[in-house]
């Protein structure tokens, strides 16, 4: 089979590997779709985010979907001919946290395309992807798989929008309006927030969640004062959704949350100074949010019901020949809000 494997920064090579062995609960996927992710970008560009580098060659990609070719003897949820969406993330089902109910904080975590361990978990950017049948959401066959694909980073914001609470009725502010900041927007739309404000650095991606949701966008580079107004009386919105991972982002964040409002910081940023005095004098929740669990499988419902359209933030699909290119492109946010390989 053929695979996406990052050797080093601007590094992204298409090499063969021999498919792994089928065992009793595994399931022989022939993946169709892989998102470029924004961890696919940081390693592409960077060879890494914060601490984590890559230490050796590494398959790429953790957002895919594509058909069962193959199952074990053991297995019973799927059948070859079905067509699935594949959560990347296998907890151990053993440590603390996974048994008591938080497995997307386990200790011993396998997620695809990581290089926080070594040797690295090795990703979804290949033809053929073996993995256990746990890990496969059913998904209809009218169901495009580039739809299926986007189920990964669905299930982030999802997670997210519970790490918020009701968003019901909520004022909501959404900052940096990436893939994931722009799913964040899909999902407080679906959740009844009654407004939802977008701001980011680039006209591009605003002109875009304009069209999907968001009530009002503000350009920070052109106009940088424009959320002052938005701090009169102790803060505006109920909920920002803090997808920037910058610290202008976060900074920004409380000084227009109300006060007993709640941040959710979704985007990763590194060590970040924060006004700690008035996060503290306004009584402001700030709570992380990190992967997801019980949500892909939801994620997945909510696209294939038609209950949240994806299909707008997909810019273009790539055949995995071309991977050096998709990856220029999915890293120019001008141009491009989602793009995907095709195997």
């Amino acid at each position: 089979m053929k695979v996406a494997m990052i050797h080093a920064p601007f590094d992204v090579r298409v090499e063969e590997q021999e498919v792994p062995a089928l065992g009793p609960q595994d399931v022989s996927v022939r993946v169709h779709a892989g998102g470029i992710c924004g961890s696919d970008l940081h390693y592409f560009q960077h060879g890494g985010f914060g601490t984590v580098r890559l230490r050796e060659p590494m398959i790429l990609g953790h957002e895919v979907a594509g058909v069962v070719a193959a199952v074990g003897v053991a297995v019973t949820a799927v059948a070859p001919g079905d067509h699935v969406a594949v959560n990347p993330s296998l907890p151990c089902a053993q440590c603390r946290y996974c048994l008591e109910g938080m497995p997307n904080q386990c200790l011993d975590m396998r997620f695809y395309g990581s290089a926080m361990r070594m040797p690295h978990v090795q990703g979804a950017f290949r033809e053929v992807l073996v993995c256990k049948e746990s890990q496969l959401v059913v998904v209809p066959k009218d169901l495009p798989l580039s739809s299926a694909a986007f189920a990964e980073p669905l299930a982030v914001c999802l997670h997210a929008g519970r790490q918020a609470g009701t968003l019901l009725g909520k004022r909501v502010l959404v900052s940096g309006v990436g893939p994931i900041g722009a799913l964040a927007i899909l999902t407080a739309r679906h959740a009844g927030a009654s407004e939802i404000v977008a701001t980011d650095l680039l006209a591009e991606p605003l002109a875009l969640v304009a069209r999907i949701g968001a009530d009002r966008t503000i350009n920070l580079r052109e106009t940088p004062d424009a959320l002052q107004a938005y701090s009169k009386d102790k803060g505006y919105f109920d909920v920002v959704l803090e997808a920037s991972g910058s610290a202008a982002g976060l900074n920004s964040a409380i000084q227009v949350v109300r006060a007993g409002g709640t941040i959710v910081q979704i985007g990763l940023g590194g060590e970040l100074s924060i006004p700690v005095n008035m996060l503290v004098s306004k009584e402001v929740s700030l709570r992380g949010s990190f992967r997801f669990h019980h949500e892909f499988a939801w994620a997945t419902n909510f696209i294939a019901s038609g209950a949240i359209d994806v299909r707008p933030l997909l810019t273009e699909v790539i055949p995995l020949a071309e991977a050096s290119r998709a990856f220029e492109l999915a890293g120019d946010r001008r141009l491009a809000m989602k793009v995907q390989l095709a195997f």
